[in-house]
């Protein structure tokens, strides 16, 4: 689906925070490797989803036990903030994911994988590096 012009504006300044987010945290989280987003723009921010990616599920666990998981979110939400996007509950905007799992239950599908996690929105996702 097109995007009109005002949810194109949103969105470029969403993939804009966002590649400032997933540039950052690449020296900063070991294992990260770049993040997606998708959302349903007529229920915007409610509905924006972030994934971290990390390449395999060991890199996302140690991530966790030592709590970078919250310094992503944390990088993540300023850069949006920046940008005029106000997520309410963070926390449940971000997940994390790897390569590994990918692999292993959609052959590497990312397309596929990150449908399955947005219900009634229609996808929108852009790959960043």
């Amino acid at each position: 689906m097109k995007l009109t012009k005002t949810n194109q504006k949103i969105d470029n300044n969403v993939c804009k925070a966002l590649t400032i987010a997933c540039e950052s945290s690449l020296h900063d989280v070991p294992g990260f490797i770049w993040l997606t987003h998708r959302a349903n723009y007529t229920n915007f921010p409610a509905s924006l989803l972030i994934t971290c990616v990390f390449n395999s599920n060991e890199e996302v666990e140690q991530m966790k036990a030592q709590q970078q998981d919250e310094l992503l979110r944390d990088i993540i939400q300023k850069q949006l903030l920046k940008v005029g996007v106000v997520v309410k509950n963070i926390k449940n905007a971000v997940n994390f994911d790897s390569e590994e799992m990918c692999d292993l239950q959609h052959g590497g599908d990312w397309e596929k994988r990150l449908a399955l996690r947005v219900v009634k929105q229609k996808p929108n996702a852009k790959r960043m590096h």
